[in-house]
């Protein structure tokens, strides 16, 4: 029996007895014969690339993996990013102070000089700049804007244009007791004025029937 299996193999190609050797050999011992080995690169965004060891079969397809990675990267929508804003600069707001300035007019100059006076003593005949009477007070704040003014209170009941009483406004010069005594209308049914000896500069109530005149510098 062992004779014909003997000549039965004695029938095969040296190569092909040889390669039954080598397996017989690796059986025995336990060792496989090496495969070749090549090293594929991958490229991973963001962290870099990447040798890995693979079989020679196997390097091709790993080629055209890591090409399909870097085409689906290269052809993801990038969201595009929005401008950044231009930091705002916050510029001092000089419109109503400006206007106020080109706006003022000569009573409205007058009037704020002679609130600075308000508890400034009487004194008859006296036109400032540290004691008035009533007719000084007006001509000393007028001055202030330029507006030279006559210097009793009976002339200075002819100066500018008439204005009603529902229509006064502050700095209008009021006339009142006959003619005798004058004072800036400050508003609110109120006269500042220097009122008579012993009282300071102040503001005293204003009603339509103590008016004289009241008068417009325009």
């Amino acid at each position: 029996m062992g004779k014909h299996s003997l000549q039965r193999d004695s029938r095969l190609p040296n190569s092909v007895k040889g390669a039954l050797v080598m397996g017989a050999v690796a059986a025995s011992t336990g060792a496989m014969p090496a495969i070749p080995a090549m090293a594929a690169t991958i490229n991973i965004p963001g962290i870099g690339d990447f040798d890995v060891p693979v079989p020679q079969e196997f390097e091709q397809p790993v080629q055209q993996l890591n090409q399909q990675i870097q085409q689906a990267l290269t052809a993801m929508p990038v969201a595009p990013q929005a401008p950044m804003a231009a930091p705002q600069m916050q510029l001092p707001n000089f419109g109503s102070p400006m206007q106020g300035m080109f706006h003022s007019t000569p009573a409205n100059i007058a009037f704020d000089a002679a609130k600075t006076k308000v508890g400034a003593q009487y004194s008859w005949g006296a036109a400032g700049p540290y004691t008035f009477d009533c007719s000084g007070l007006v001509q000393w704040a007028y001055r202030q804007a330029g507006v030279e003014l006559p210097r009793t209170s009976f002339e200075q009941s002819h100066v500018g244009a008439p204005v009603a009483f529902n229509e006064l406004q502050p700095g209008d010069i009021v006339v009142t007791n006959n003619g005798s005594h004058v004072g800036m209308y400050a508003g609110d049914g109120k006269l500042l004025n220097a009122v008579q000896s012993g009282d300071p500069v102040s503001y005293t109530p204003l009603r339509p029937d103590m008016v004289v005149t009241a008068r417009r510098i325009v």
